[in-house]
């Protein structure tokens, strides 16, 4: 379907319901990504397009499933093994040996990965650290997404080719990972460490944490900037004093917030709890 049969009022539609559920801007001419992202639905409900998606939604009927599917289809972000490797070398490097001197009275550490979206990230960051020998640690890594579709799949640890191919070193597949058909499970030694769960960033955070390290990257681009000062100062209040906030490439806490620490360690930026 051309995006131009989509016509300004449903468009707008589109636009005040995304946010409304999920605070997600959609600005600009998005008619691309709605089209390839809510066709599916579409096609499913067999509708002629997606006008009669949102004639279907704009009645006054209770249609919380299919407004909760439209929402998950249009925040279903892009992610792989090992996203940003600046950012994993870095914490390898720098970030976790220095727990590893603060913490050997506890032996624990705790992370958490705000937008988990399928796993990759909270996995990436297992597997990093069974390989720096912590294995026998009490490690804590929490991942939340706002789609319980992909909390979901991201709990299940299985993954296309395609998606193994992205960024996860060959030795790794090796060791972590078992070949099931079609597919590749990651084994329980690293599945294990980590928990999902849904959750709505734009809500209060005050029952997470302390962590040591938050991963919340690739998701700030998407809020508007009162958004991202809430946002950024509820994650400030779950890091431990010294924490870390990583962000994505394009993302910045300048002009939003003053609360964190801006730390440069080799080709990358983290921001930390001072």
């Amino acid at each position: 379907m051309p995006a131009a049969e989509l016509c300004p009022e449903s468009y707008r539609f589109l636009q005040n319901m995304v946010y409304r559920e999920s605070g997600i801007v959609l600005d600009g001419d998005k008619r691309y990504l709605l089209e390839a992202r809510l066709t599916p639905i579409v096609q499913q409900l067999r509708l002629g397009d997606l006008n009669d998606l949102c004639a279907m939604l704009g009645r006054p009927l209770d249609h919380a499933v299919l407004k909760r599917q439209v929402v998950e289809a249009m925040t279903t972000n892009e992610t792989f093994f090992f996203r940003d490797s600046a950012q994993y070398d870095a914490l390898r490097s720098v970030v976790i040996p220095s727990l590893i001197a603060q913490r050997q009275d506890t032996r624990k550490m705790s992370f958490w990965s705000a937008a988990s979206s399928s796993g990759q990230e909270a996995y990436s960051l297992a597997m990093m650290l069974l390989e720096m020998g912590l294995g026998d640690w009490r490690i804590r890594i929490e991942g939340t997404d706002l789609s319980t579709q992909m909390a979901e799949r991201a709990s299940n640890g299985r993954y296309l080719q395609i998606e193994v191919n992205r960024g996860l070193p060959i030795a790794y597949l090796v060791k972590y990972f078992t070949r099931m058909g079609l597919e590749w499970q990651l084994k329980d030694e690293a599945r294990r460490m980590v928990d999902f769960s849904t959750c709505d960033l734009r809500q209060s955070m005050s029952a997470r944490g302390p962590f040591d390290v938050v991963f919340c990257r690739n998701v700030l681009i998407y809020f508007d900037v009162e958004s991202k000062r809430k946002i950024l100062d509820q994650l400030h209040g779950t890091l431990f004093r010294g924490g870390y906030l990583l962000l994505g490439g394009s993302e910045t806490t300048l002009n939003l917030t003053d609360r964190f620490e801006r730390k440069v360690f080799g080709q990358t930026v983290f921001y930390q709890v001072s």
